[in-house]
């Protein structure tokens, strides 16, 4: 059995596609430890509760700084005998937690890497604007330095023309990060994912 962790913030689609994941019994090799957020009254944490997870709240601004903030989020994680760390909506650094846990941290970006790769801006507005045809997502793992690390899986979805920005996120989120978080999961509790350098490979595929 594979403990983890989600370390989250605000309303959270994606930790709500994990929580749906485990209701419905789809990764039966994993066990959600607790929920990690930055904030008592974050949203995320009564989402957890409700669904019988723990919450637990590691508040950036007791500490003197980022260094010593991502130490005690690691240090929590550790405590807690952890084995995978999700990343769901979470836009903190990292710090030591990625080192400590190479490879075994995992996120989910709304764009299918390298499009859209570093980008600032409202992508989903880029999206709409330009008639972008093909969206989706990918899970990766996270790399030391807080990047996207090797790629675990993408999905692609289409967009139909005269979409509005909402319903281009929503596509996205509904339809691509939704699907692949969950998936991405279960394949590393499962043992088939093996990392060699850049590339992850899948076994069965």
């Amino acid at each position: 059995m594979i403990r983890g962790a989600v370390l989250a913030e605000g309303r959270s689609h994606q930790l709500q596609s994990l929580l749906d994941a485990i209701f419905f019994r789809e990764i039966p090799e994993f066990e959600l430890a607790a929920v990690i957020a930055p904030q008592e009254d974050s949203p995320v944490l009564a989402k957890a509760r409700s669904a019988g997870i723990a919450g637990t709240v590691v508040e950036p601004d007791l500490f003197p700084s980022t260094a010593s903030y991502c130490k005690a989020v690691s240090n929590k994680l550790k405590d807690m005998d952890i084995d995978l760390v999700i990343l769901a909506d979470y836009s903190l650094p990292l710090g030591e937690v990625t080192k400590r846990f190479k490879n075994r941290v995992i996120a989910v970006c709304p764009c299918l890497i390298p499009a859209f790769e570093n980008f600032k801006g409202d992508m989903y507005q880029v999206l709409h604007d330009r008639g972008i045809k093909i969206a989706g997502a990918t899970a990766y793992f996270v790399a030391e330095d807080g990047g996207i690390g090797p790629i675990i899986l993408q999905k692609p979805v289409e967009l139909s023309p005269g979409m509005s920005r909402q319903a281009i996120y929503n596509r996205i989120q509904e339809d691509a990060e939704a699907v692949i978080l969950p998936e991405a999961v279960k394949l590393f509790c499962a043992n088939k994912l093996e990392c060699d350098g850049n590339f992850v490979h899948i076994s069965g595929k």
